[in-house]
C-alpha cells in the first residue's frame, strides 16, 4: 500500500518541531561560548600608544595608576617582588562572578607566600557599584578601578574575564581568556614563587 502525500497539518506540525529542535540548539551553543569565552564587550580605546607586544606572554606588564575603592593611588609597581594576577572583570558579568570564589581562594591559600590578585573592574560606574559587590560577595581581594586606557595597556581587553599572571620580575608569565578555575591559577602561580 502506497501512502499519499503528508498531510499539511503534519508537515507543519513536523516544521514546528524542527525548528524548536534549531533553537534549543543555538541556545546551548551560546551559552557554552559565553561560558567558555566570558562576556565579550570590548573596552572603549583610551589614548596614547601602545607597543606591539602589549599583554603579550613574555613582555613586560605596563605598569598602572588606579584607584581602590577608597580612592587610594595603586601602582602595579607597588607589588614589585610579588607574583601578581591581574583580573580583568565586571560586575555584570557571569562568567565573572563564576570565578569570583576561585580567586578568593588563590588570594587566601598563596597570599602569606607572595600571591597577590588585583581585581581590575572595567564597570563604567565605579566604586558607587563596585564597593556594594565587593561586599556581598565577600571578595577578600584587593580591587582597583580600571579604565579603557588600562584595557588598552594590556593589548586591548576583547573579553572579561581576562587574566594576567605576572610573575615576580614584572613579566607576563600567562595570560586567560574567559573563566579560569582554581587548578588552572595554582597551576599558573605556583612555579613563579620558587624563583
Amino acid at each position: 500500500m502506497t501512502t499519499g502525500p503528508a498531510s499539511p497539518i503534519t508537515n507543519w506540525r513536523n516544521t514546528i518541531r524542527s525548528s524548536r529542535r534549531a533553537l534549543l540548539r543555538g541556545a546551548i551553543l551560546v551559552s557554552a561560548v559565553l561560558l567558555a569565552f566570558g562576556c565579550a564587550k570590548r573596552a572603549p580605546e583610551g589614548g596614547g600608544s601602545v607597543p606591539a607586544n602589549a599583554g603579550e606572554v613574555g613582555s613586560k606588564a605596563p605598569d598602572f595608576e588606579l584607584q581602590d575603592l577608597n580612592g587610594k593611588t595603586v601602582r602595579l609597581a607597588d607589588y614589585k617582588g610579588k607574583v601578581v594576577v591581574l583580573n580583568f572583570w565586571a560586575t555584570w558579568c557571569g562568567p565573572c562572578r563564576a570565578e569570583i570564589p576561585d580567586l578568593i581562594t588563590l588570594q587566601s591559600k598563596f597570599g602569606p607566600q607572595g600571591v597577590v590578585v588585583l581585581g581590575l573592574s572595567l564597570d563604567a560606574e565605579g566604586a558607587g557599584v563596585v564597593g556594594p559587590f565587593v561586599d556581598t560577595h565577600k571578595m577578600t581581594y584587593p580591587q582597583l578601578l580600571a579604565n579603557a586606557a588600562t584595557a588598552k595597556m594590556y593589548g586591548g581587553i576583547v573579553g572579561i574575564p581576562t587574566s594576567f599572571v605576572v610573575d615576580r620580575q614584572g613579566r607576563i608569565a600567562k595570560k586567560f581568556f574567559g573563566v579560569a578555575d582554581l587548578k588552572t591559577f595554582e597551576e599558573a602561580v605556583q612555579p613563579l614563587l620558587a624563583t
